[in-house]
């Protein structure tokens, strides 16, 4: 099979500008771009689609090229119902400089920063030199534009459509570029860009847009929906993102695995296979999850991952460190312990609401401090505290609560 062909298989492909680029990819040796602005200091699993098309192109022989807008990220590209709030400059180069880091890091690709030849052009040169190859009616025709018309749109987010398409031409003719990649909703101004190269001077360039990646109920992977999966390991562990990837709608997985991972054709199928017909087991999804923690972090990170993941589930808190506790149990009510009764920890740390209420918790075998029922109103000592440190305290089945020790300078 072809790489375009695979792409297509893969679900990889939503628009292209011309037929020739499919043999184009099939060939290789294409100089492409892709662009993301710096409005986080990390890429997210919404990004990962794109970053791993990209990938892939490169593994076919293509050249690639991360574009981080430092200038058009001073500006927002229009959202479908609001204006972007504004960032200042100061955040944007700070976020610019992490991820460039992050992306030579993971993916290896060259990232370069259209600050860089936009900071110069004055508002005459604009108007003249680019402005004047865009047609309005053209531009209000934009499907992110028209989205707008009706609530209202500004001047600077109507001009972002311009300055993505100077980005276009600026790589063409510095670069060598012919081909910008994107999600599905960068139509626009891909084409935009695709038709100033052509218009100014005359040279012919290729866009390429994906189906963006997305749960069953069409919301999006990002940000902006809350709970990103960061693909920086320091904002989203290796067990957040591998319990993400577990839970992951059956529905979903097939796609998941086809779009995120390197996994061949055959592999994917026989996984499809199992899953159609066990899908309890959550083979796909567990393939899914090793794929992309390994790209992205590592097999030692995977590991620890389904360490956690499995300790936690089986009730065996006490095989894992204290730094492994701290990222399972991330977000859950934590306390300062000290040697004292049991029913004396949970009233004086809002655990239960009275020593009443705490005695009948104890009596009914509804707590259990790192995973062993407590069925009397014990001392609670310090040396219970895994790797000196902490306990997990349990209410009823699914409370937790953890309780770092008290430091002697407390």
């Amino acid at each position: 099979m072809k790489l375009y062909d695979e792409l297509v298989w893969r679900g990889l492909i939503e628009n292209i500008t011309d037929e020739s680029l499919i043999e184009k990819i099939n060939n290789g040796g294409l100089t492409f771009y892709i662009g993301t602005d710096p409005t986080g200091d990390s890429l997210h699993i919404g990004h990962y689609s794109t970053f791993s098309m990209a990938t892939r192109l490169k593994k076919g022989g293509h050249n690639p090229i991360l574009l981080v807008g430092g200038a058009t990220g001073l500006i927002g590209d229009p959202k479908p119902t609001a204006e972007r709030p504004m960032i200042t400059k100061e955040l944007l180069e700070y976020n610019y400089k992490k991820l460039r880091n992050q992306v030579e890091k993971i993916f290896g690709f060259e990232v370069v920063n259209n600050y860089d030849w936009s900071k110069d052009i004055n508002f005459i040169d604009y108007l003249r030199d680019y402005g004047k190859y865009f047609n309005l009616n053209y531009m209000l025709n934009k499907e992110t534009v028209k989205s707008r018309l009706d609530i209202g749109i500004t001047y600077t987010e109507f001009s972002y459509m311009i300055m993505q398409a100077l980005d276009f031409l600026w790589l063409y003719e510095n670069k060598g570029c012919t081909l910008q990649i994107g999600g599905s909703d960068q139509w626009g101004n891909i084409t935009s860009g695709v038709e100033l190269i052509r218009k100014k001077i005359g040279k012919e360039a290729y866009g390429l847009t994906m189906p963006l990646i997305t749960k069953a109920d069409g919301t999006k992977f990002g940000k902006s929906e809350g709970n990103a999966i960061w693909l920086d390991i320091n904002k989203t562990s290796s067990y957040e993102m591998y319990q993400f990837f577990l839970n992951a709608e059956d529905s979903k997985v097939i796609e998941y695995l086809k779009k995120l991972t390197f996994l061949s054709i055959d592999e994917i199928n026989e996984l499809e296979k199992k899953h159609l017909a066990c899908p309890e087991k959550r083979e796909a999804h567990k393939a899914l999850a090793k794929e992309v923690i390994t790209f992205l972090h590592g097999n030692e990170e995977y590991e620890k991952a389904v360490r956690i993941s499995e300790s936690l589930f089986s009730g065996n808190v006490k095989k894992l460190t204290k730094d492994e506790i701290l990222i399972g149990f991330k977000g859950v009510p934590t306390f300062k312990f000290e040697e004292k009764n049991l029913v004396d920890l949970l009233v004086d740390n809002s655990i239960c609401s009275s020593k009443r209420e705490a005695r009948e918790f104890i009596n009914n075998g509804a707590i259990s401090i790192n995973d062993e029922k407590i069925l009397e109103d014990k001392l609670i000592t310090k040396d219970m505290a895994i790797d000196d440190e902490i306990i997990v305290l349990r209410k009823g089945k699914k409370k937790y609560y953890l309780g770092i020790k008290k430091s002697s300078n407390e």
